[in-house]
């Protein structure tokens, strides 16, 4: 027999041959299977990349237009007649130009955002460790999720037992009970039907409890710092002792016991009456283990308590306890009683059954061969079955819920666990991954069956399963790998060595806190309480973050469309300058960065887990949203402009020009009859350039509240849902207000403080970008959602 580096060897004497070292060991290999894991760019990566490469050629051929279009002008009159100073000039317009197109604020409004998203889910319970695997989650569509401790709470609980009630012509009559509580607290009920009973007034149960404390390693120790009953020793071993203090068959009293002390009352009564001497420890092929007892009070006589598979331990019983006597175990009992286990073992709950027996009169502790494993059994013959407990690893209670908003999500959940099939598919029939009645033919696999079909098949089993049992880790890599071969985004847990390869390999690997430094090394995120919830928080979380940095990618993109379009209008018409270099690196940098940071705190939209995932290869920028781009950066380019021209012809303290006029001012010389009593300087005056910052400034604050959501109206989010945003808005007018108001900042900008009658011509030409946004979104909502989202809103209507 084998061993691997790493494996604990828990009895028995060997001599070791080391056969490989290095990477030619089994860990070495799954080493050497990480390292050849390419580990390819999140959606968002890409996406951006290609976002870049095309905002750069568009940027590029607009400011290359904008300079040649304007070859006309460069010897104008205002160029002094110099064709050089021309060009130079309108150079210095293309770079406005390519300033104001580039969001120089979204690398670090993205860093921010992930950022942000990775603090709330480590407030959830979900710790990341790959930054851009945060946006990744939100295009989950598979979760491959282990069992133990993941959808179930890995705390093991007695759920029923069984004793015999009399025999009569070859028919045993039992008594059933049902325990209430499904953690390690001692705190429940034993129930015969509805109603408690006192477990002392059964002497078949004294001597249950008796089994269950003595046959036992394992304690109860309450956790002050976490309020929590915790396991010390083996779980199926601790669900007994918890047993037993729920059981309180001596009927002691407990009121007045810390919960320090009330972890082993119960059981310290019984193991005060009886002297554990040795153990026979478990083994494969008696399927059982057992405990050599003494009384501590002369006048009884030595015992062992014996626990065990109930057909390995059934079958060495030679006696049935009744109440305080003892009948021959005949085959029609036996038979009867393993009747009664193989229901409670297949039924809805596929309980496991341990049988508890006892040996009355054992052979004298001087007459045993302790050094000898192979007369164990012979040791654990002529038993007298005492009776039998059902227990189970019980689904965590949030569990039924996420598997359920996993599936009206579009996310199909996996389960994939080391136990067999019945059990498997019962827990996901408990927890909805399947209904009580379907038929899992096709749907549940074990790791055998699997290996057995073709590779067509094997791809096609995991198109369609929700079930994997008695699977091994290098199963994990081969299912991530044909579900990556649909297009699967895959989320898949792990916490085993062997487990690293498929977390790797997986796009979402989430390692469990209690699982190994090498699971953790080679995941994207970790589960520090283990939970399958918070899997689903972490989607929710994924999905919220992308949504968030769709609408601070809108907002700032199209407040960049707007300065775009403010200079190209510009010079297309030949007005002076709205914006300059300066001021437009301000807008990007300061007044729009800090919104934009602020719509990462956005709340997550209300149907944000009544869609089906998206498609990782849809582009960032659909059609619709670029039409969307498009119109609010339209009207907020046509505003600046507006702003900035309506100082000219309108303002009381402007000089009235003509839009004439004011489209040929390079041609404003004292000569010029056109321009006759208009003082030229007035063209380079910096209240029209204000004019234009401030609306800029402005219709922006009021766009970053129409990027509270993507398609909810104004009235469903209310601006108040962000106070982040709101801060942000207030903190970016500030500033704006300060390089108005405040020497020597006015210079530097090019600005100077504008009149009550200005700020009011500025918020009119601001506040209709809502009204536009919301007429947009109101067509979004309502005539240009998806089919795959209205198929999954009516299913969800219809549950």
């Amino acid at each position: 027999m084998s061993h691997l580096l790493g494996t604990n060897i828990a009895a028995g004497r060997a001599i070791g041959v080391v056969v490989s070292t290095g990477i030619a060991t089994e860990i070495g290999k799954i080493r050497n299977q990480m390292a050849s894991t390419e580990q390819e760019k999140t959606p968002l990566q890409q996406k951006l990349d290609e976002f870049g490469q095309q905002l750069s050629k568009v940027i590029s051929l607009i400011c290359v237009a904008v300079w040649v279009i304007n070859i006309g002008h460069f010897g104008d009159p205002v160029h002094g007649g110099s064709w050089v100073r021309g060009a130079i000039y309108y150079f210095k317009i293309a770079v406005a130009l390519a300033v104001a197109a580039i969001p120089e604020g979204l690398p670090a409004v993205i860093t921010t955002c992930l950022a942000l998203g990775t603090r709330r889910m480590a407030k959830k319970n979900a710790i990341v460790r790959s930054l851009p695997s945060v946006e990744t989650l939100g295009c989950t569509s598979v979760i491959c999720s282990d069992k133990t401790g993941t959808l179930t709470t890995n705390q093991m609980s007695v759920c029923r037992m069984f004793i015999a009630d009399k025999v009569e012509d070859s028919t045993c009559a039992l008594h059933e009970f049902s325990i209430t509580g499904s953690t390690y607290a001692p705190d429940g009920q034993v129930l015969k039907g509805d109603k408690p009973i006192q477990c002392g007034d059964y002497d078949g149960l004294l001597e249950l409890a008796t089994v269950c404390s003595m046959c036992n390693d394992s304690s109860l120790d309450y956790n002050e710092a976490k309020g929590v009953y915790e396991k010390v020793g083996e779980a199926t071993e601790t669900a007994l002792t918890t047993l037993v203090e729920k059981m309180n068959v001596f009927k002691s009293d407990l009121s007045g016991l810390s919960k320090v002390e009330r972890a082993g009352a119960c059981n310290s009564v019984i193991r005060q009456l009886m002297k554990k001497e040795f153990t026979l420890e478990f083994s494969r092929d008696r399927k059982s283990m057992s405990v050599y007892c003494t009384p501590t009070k002369p006048g009884s006589q030595s015992k062992m308590f014996i626990k065990g598979a109930p057909e390995s331990v059934i079958e060495r019983c030679q006696y049935l306890r009744v109440g305080t006597g003892k009948v021959m175990l005949t085959m029609a009992l036996r038979e009867q009683l393993m009747s009664k286990i193989r229901d409670w073992g297949t039924g809805r709950d596929t309980l496991r059954c341990l049988a508890l027996a006892t040996r009355d009169t054992p052979p004298r502790q001087e007459d045993m061969d302790l050094e000898n494993s192979t007369k164990f059994a012979e040791y654990e013959m002529g038993l007298t079955f005492v009776g039998c407990v059902g227990m189970l690893d019980p689904p965590r209670k949030e569990v039924i819920g996420s598997v359920k908003l996993c599936s009206e999500a579009g996310i199909r959940v996996i389960m994939i666990t080391g136990d067999n099939k019945g059990t498997a598919v019962a827990i996901c029939r408990r927890i909805g991954i399947f209904s009580e009645e379907e038929d899992v033919i096709g749907k549940a696999y074990t790791g055998r069956e699997f290996d057995d079909l073709p590779p067509e098949a094997q791809r096609e089993a995991v198109k369609r399963a929700r079930c994997f049992a008695r699977v091994e880790p290098a199963h994990k890599s081969k299912i991530v790998g044909y579900l990556q071969s649909f297009d699967e985004i895959t989320a898949m847990t792990g916490d085993g060595v062997n487990d690293a390869p498929a977390l790797k390999k997986a796009e979402i690997g989430i390692a469990m806190g209690s699982g190994t430094a090498v699971a953790k090394s080679a995941s994207e995120m970790v589960l520090s309480d283990d939970n399958f919830s918070t899997i689903v928080a972490a989607v929710e979380e994924g999905r919220a973050i992308y949504n968030n940095m769709k609408q601070f990618i809108r907002y700032l993109i199209s407040s960049n469309v707007g300065e775009v379009v403010c200079i190209f209008l510009t010079a297309i018409l030949g007005l002076p300058e709205a914006l300059i270099p300066v001021q437009l690196l301000w807008v990007n940098l300061v007044t729009d960065g800090l919104p934009a940071t602020a719509l990462g705190f956005n709340p997550p939209d209300l149907d944000i887990m009544d869609k089906p995932p998206r498609n990782p290869k849809e582009p960032l920028i659909s059609g619709w949203l670029f039409f969307r781009y498009l119109a609010i950066g339209g009207y907020v380019g046509l505003g600046t402009v507006s702003a900035a021209t309506w100082w000219y012809l309108f303002d009381e303290e402007g000089p009235q020009v003509s839009f004439y006029q004011l489209r040929h001012f390079m041609q404003c010389t004292e000569d010029n009859p056109m321009f006759q009593g208009i003082d030229c300087e007035v063209f380079e005056s910096r209240y029209p350039t204000t004019m234009a910052l401030s609306v800029l400034v402005t219709i922006e604050m009021f766009n970053a509240l129409n990027s509270l959501s993507e398609n909810q109206s104004l009235v469903r989010m209310p601006p108040w849902v962000n106070i982040w945003l709101l801060g942000a808005i207030i903190l970016s007018l500030s500033l704006h207000f300060l390089i108005l108001y405040i020497e020597p900042l006015p210079l530097i900008f090019q600005v100077t403080p504008l009149r009550w009658s200005q700020w009011i011509v500025v918020l009119k030409i601001s506040i209709p970008v809502i009204l536009l946004d919301e007429a947009l979104k109101y067509v979004s909502r309502n005539h240009l959602e998806g089919d795959e989202e209205k198929k999954y809103r009516r299913r969800r209507q219809l549950n």
